[in-house]
């Protein structure tokens, strides 16, 4: 097992169900914080989970044609999925399995491919959905995942340097439908809003009780699909107001991991970019349609 591998798998641990031998691991990476049962519930369970297939998948839930691509891969690196292919625990043991299987071996040419599976898996399955992630989780966790957060960022980052970019988006991005126009139902809306890879922003519970709360609106219990819609229907001109105000500072932020990441970065802000733009212009339109006092 070498240095790095173990990095990138104690990264990954801290992310599953708190255990007491995750106290070691987080004093090992410079997280001194104790690891709080309710503080992770708050930041895995109900804020941020950490699967792929949520923030790359076109319906924005867990599973579906994501989840299944990211399968693929294990098997094209002939190992069998896990249960949770996807689960950002198990895609940082991936790579430093990778990592190790590069490192141990001795033959130039398949060297070479091992190195190239890592840079596939970084590309592909870590790199499109990840920074976003992170970012995301360094507002609204507590301190303890906050910092966890920023670490992975910076190591993910490291690693697109180490690691040759690849001019072809990945096919996660490739794939995903946009967000839709003036045409599109309520429910269509909402769908699109709250799948990342269509809309470019991610609105979590987190955001939508601060948001209702700003607008004074009642917050409705339950998933953020009916949150968001309940909202919708108090008070339309705020909401949308407001989630166009959130796609213009993701945009912001996309734009930071441009050097890093390239085309990824540039996918995701024009994105945010396209859900301000329509968030705008719905909101002209549902103007211009209200009755003049």
């Amino acid at each position: 097992m070498t240095r790095r591998a173990e990095f990138f798998r104690a990264l990954g641990a801290l992310c599953e169900t708190p255990h007491p031998a995750h106290a070691p691991i987080a004093h090992a990476l410079g997280l001194h914080a104790p690891v709080d049962a309710s503080d992770y519930t708050e930041a895995f369970i109900f804020q941020l989970p950490p699967y792929a297939s949520i923030y790359l998948g076109a319906e924005g839930m867990l599973g579906g044609e994501a989840r299944g691509r990211v399968a693929g891969f294990w098997r094209a690196v002939g190992i069998a999925p896990p249960q949770e292919p996807d689960h950002l625990a198990a895609l940082l043991s991936l790579y430093a399995a990778l990592e190790e299987a590069e490192e141990h071996e001795r033959e130039p040419a398949r060297r070479v491919m091992r190195r190239e599976a890592r840079g596939a898996l970084l590309w592909e399955h870590l790199l499109p959905w990840v920074p976003v992630y992170v970012s995301k989780m360094q507002q609204v966790a507590p301190g303890y995942f906050a910092q966890w957060a920023r670490l992975l960022l910076d190591v993910m980052l490291a690693e697109a340097e180490r690691l040759e970019r690849k001019s072809e988006l990945p096919l996660h991005l490739r794939s995903a439908p946009p967000c839709g126009g003036l045409d599109a139902s309520l429910e269509e809306l909402i769908n699109a809003l709250l799948s990342p890879v269509r809309s470019g922003l991610l609105v979590t519970r987190y955001d939508l009780a601060l948001a209702a709360r700003d607008m004074e609106v009642a917050l409705r219990m339950g998933e953020r699909r009916f949150v968001l819609k309940a909202m919708l229907n108090q008070d339309p001109d705020a909401v949308l107001g407001w989630l166009g105000q959130q796609a213009r500072v993701w945009v912001v932020r996309h734009r930071e991991w441009q050097g890093d990441i390239g085309p990824i970065a540039s996918f995701w802000a024009n994105r945010a970019e396209a859900t301000a733009a329509s968030m705008a212009e719905t909101l002209a339109t549902l103007r211009h349609a209200m009755p003049r006092v």
